[in-house]
């Protein structure tokens, strides 16, 4: 998935988001650094929103059910997944893919999963710790064979 893609996707849940958090248009547009007509123009699916105000939904509703519901992992990890093109963030411990994820292969005692909403995938060590992140399945099979041959 491309900014742009992630930047629809998300454009197109803001108003929900902005409900669910009990905000009126003029407190959200004053949050998240843009004008009232901006957030009504994204709001009814006129404009998108740009990468910077995509990246702020996401940091400032990383909680959301919302969003989390539309990406299927956390709003925050799915932004930096996108934001990096693919690659190694810190290792970070997850819920080990108790809801949105599939098992999709397993080399000695890290797992690959591939998320069932936004279809990218990730490499889990045995505690559960994510190791990587992509949106392509060869790069993710590459890496866990990597990973894997270190055991």
């Amino acid at each position: 998935m491309d900014r742009q893609t992630a930047s629809e996707l998300i454009s197109e849940k803001l108003r929900l988001v902005r409900t669910e958090q009990g905000y009126t248009q003029d407190k959200m547009a004053d949050f998240l650094g843009i004008s009232k007509k901006t957030l009504v123009q994204i709001e009814k699916g006129r404009k998108t929103a740009n990468w910077t105000t995509v990246v702020a939904i996401c940091a400032l509703f990383n909680h959301s059910e919302i969003l989390f519901s539309v990406l299927g992992d956390e709003p925050v990890e799915f932004i930096k997944l996108v934001g990096l093109q693919n690659g190694e963030a810190p290792k970070e411990k997850t819920m080990g893919g108790k809801v949105w994820w599939k098992n999709v292969d397993k080399k000695g005692t890290l797992r690959l999963q591939q998320n069932v909403i936004s279809n990218h995938y990730r490499i889990l060590d045995e505690q559960h710790y994510r190791l990587y992140s992509t949106f392509s399945k060869k790069e993710a099979e590459n890496r866990l064979h990597e990973l894997g041959g270190r055991d």
